[in-house]
């Protein structure tokens, strides 16, 4: 990018609200240019498909529907697509671990300052990573203890048993099997130290692992 040329950015986020502010920390930057905005997270791809985006900034919750890691995945795909940039409240493992899987160039935190932000931005479109302190502490911490950390299939079933679901509804959902699921439980219990499915999703939760229900 060279100084003439602004930094063409698409505000993905299911709140009008967090959009206009966005937009509004943005618009007072040098060298950028919010050229559209997505309320889902589908027709963010579709804009991005479109082109002429050189950054998105992307929620991670949507409601209904694809997820924020999901178009990641799909938008870091695109030839010659532009970069992804997580903004969200949530700061866990799984959703972490699920970000950077995707292709993300940065994960940054919705509570970052406006310079923060900024810096962000510019590094992504720069072609670098960027990631919130606290984000990269995480995971330096998971490269520092791998045996003890979860991997991104136990934090997803993991997450599942949070939310309530059976083995069953849990095998469905991610087309393994039942043997499999009981498998990876069997492992999340040894690692957390735990015995039960209710100790193991307290004891994850507490340590950030995957989000409280």
């Amino acid at each position: 990018m060279n100084g003439a040329t602004p930094i063409r950015l698409l505000l993905a986020d299911d709140h009008p609200v967090v959009r206009a502010g966005l937009r509004a920390v943005l618009d007072t930057e040098d060298g950028f240019a919010v050229v559209a905005e997505a309320a889902t997270a589908e027709e963010a791809v579709r804009r991005a498909a479109a082109g002429g985006v050189d950054v998105v900034l992307m929620d991670l919750r949507f409601g209904p529907g694809l997820h924020g890691a999901e178009a990641t995945e799909q938008i870091t795909a695109l030839p010659e697509g532009p970069r992804v940039l997580v903004l969200t409240t949530y700061d866990t493992d799984a959703d972490i671990l699920a970000a950077v899987e995707a292709g993300a160039a940065g994960y940054l935190l919705k509570d970052a300052p406006p310079g923060e932000l900024a810096a962000a931005v510019r590094t992504a479109a720069a072609g670098r990573s960027a990631l919130a302190p606290a984000v990269a502490h995480r995971l330096m911490d998971r490269m520092r203890s791998p045996a003890q950390a979860l991997t991104k299939r136990e934090l997803e079933v993991l997450g599942l048993v949070g939310e309530g679901l059976s083995n069953l509804q849990i095998s469905r959902r991610l087309f393994l099997s039942q043997a499999t699921v009981k498998s990876h439980l069997v492992h999340i219990y040894a690692k957390l130290g735990v015995d039960s499915r209710t100790a193991a999703v307290a004891a994850a939760a507490g340590r950030g692992l995957i989000r409280r229900v």
